[in-house]
């Protein structure tokens, strides 16, 4: 079998030109929906973070409960639990004037995604910011400075170097994850997959999925390691 004839087998031009565009579509649903999910769950997750590092007993405990609940149970149920869930509270929504955020797959999806990452995100901050040297908070301290100075000066730019590994394998555990939002009709990559077999019946269209998810991934672990050089390029 030649090589023309073993590449007809895996892509048909009819195919491709009739579902092309709409994988282009839902290629940018998912880059789009997993950017947002993974910038808002940082922020939630540094804050989570420093609140598990927080003196206060009470402010520790729901952090960790947070923490625990969100790490513990599926992302598929969590979606399943307010889309379904909360999303079947329509009264209640439409009185306090958010039944147009719990109607919508969309949000619903990037509420879960986001709460979902930045519990794992928050013990990557944890961590990382644990595994700074107590030198650099004494060291600031005896230059007179102040603690938000110290943080976002000192402390955080450090933890980031560390942090920055193992934030880009949940990136990349994200990108894979985000198949699951084709569940509640959120046309995604794997929306628009499910959608073309559906009408099709070619198995072909799930390993056109597969490669395009392998292409995200690898592009996103390219940028991770140049990221990572460029952080740690005073280490050299």
């Amino acid at each position: 079998m030649t090589f023309d004839q073993l590449l007809a087998l895996v892509v048909d031009p009819d195919l491709l030109e009739r579902y092309g565009p709409r994988f282009v579509d839902g290629l940018l649903v998912t880059a789009k929906l997993v950017a947002i999910s993974f910038t808002l769950g940082a922020l939630l997750g540094l804050l989570l973070a420093l609140a598990r590092m927080s003196r206060h007993r009470l402010v520790q405990r729901l952090s960790a409960g947070y923490i625990y609940f969100f790490r513990g149970s599926p992302l598929l149920a969590q979606l399943f639990l307010l889309y379904y869930g909360l999303g079947s509270l329509k009264a209640f929504w439409q009185d306090v004037g958010l039944w147009w955020f719990f109607r919508d797959a969309w949000y619903c999806t990037l509420l879960a995604f986001t709460l979902n990452t930045a519990a794992y995100q928050a013990e990557i901050f944890r961590g990382s910011l644990l595994a700074v040297a107590p030198g650099q908070y004494e060291a600031a301290d005896a230059l007179g400075l102040k603690r938000s100075t110290t943080f976002f000066k000192v402390i955080l730019p450090q933890s980031l170097v560390i942090a920055v590994g193992p934030l880009g394998n949940e990136l990349i555990l994200m990108i894979k994850a985000s198949a699951i939002a084709s569940l509640v009709t959120i046309y995604d990559l794997m929306g628009v997959t499910k959608l073309a077999f559906s009408r099709s019946f070619d198995f072909q269209i799930y390993l056109w999925a597969a490669v395009l998810y392998l292409l995200i991934v690898e592009a996103v672990r390219r940028g991770l390691k140049l990221i990572e050089a460029r952080l740690g390029r005073h280490l050299r």
